[in-house]
């Protein structure tokens, strides 16, 4: 293994320490690490999405249609659902992304009561161009571990989410 190079977290650890004589050096390491990562995954979403013009949620919005699979449509109550909002939130939400062409509200035939929600073909290629996007930034992050490194990071990780959602 080759030499440790120190990070700017390396840094605050060693301020750190030596101030908190209980805190715990590598407990500290992690979580820090993880801010950055986490700050710099959203920096990279944002600026992919500000590209273009789309807003985080109405990304959010493509991405749960595009997740239900094919025919990619739901109900509005369903989709509020999925996106934690409440349904009168989420019908002025929709608005802009349907006058945007992403997404169309149709009525069932029978009952104009019944709205079903659905992604267009403009609406899906949206969607890939930016998950696409998202995904060199994210492939380039990682380019920096190996792939047997990546694999454990993944199953580590895992082993953190298990508990953090138990």
């Amino acid at each position: 293994m080759g030499e440790v190079v120190e990070d700017s977290v390396d840094r605050h650890v060693a301020v750190w320490v030596k101030e908190l004589a209980w805190m715990d050096p590598v407990k500290e390491a992690i979580f820090f690490r993880l801010a950055i990562l986490a700050r710099h995954a959203g920096r990279t979403r944002r600026d992919i999405l500000d590209s273009d013009g789309l807003k985080q949620w109405q990304y959010k919005v493509l991405l749960m249609l595009r997740r239900l699979g094919p025919p990619y449509e739901t109900s509005p109550s369903h989709l509020a659902e999925l996106l934690g909002l409440t349904r009168g939130a989420l019908s002025a939400r929709l608005a802009t992304v349907e006058e945007a062409g992403l997404i169309v509200r149709t009525h069932e035939t029978g009952d104009r009561r019944r709205v079903r929600v659905r992604l267009t073909d403009a609406g899906y290629a949206t969607f890939e161009q930016h998950a696409a996007a998202e995904e060199a930034g994210e492939i380039e992050l990682l380019a920096a571990l190996t792939p047997a490194e990546r694999r454990t990071l993944a199953d580590l990780l895992r082993k953190l989410v298990l508990a953090a959602e138990s």
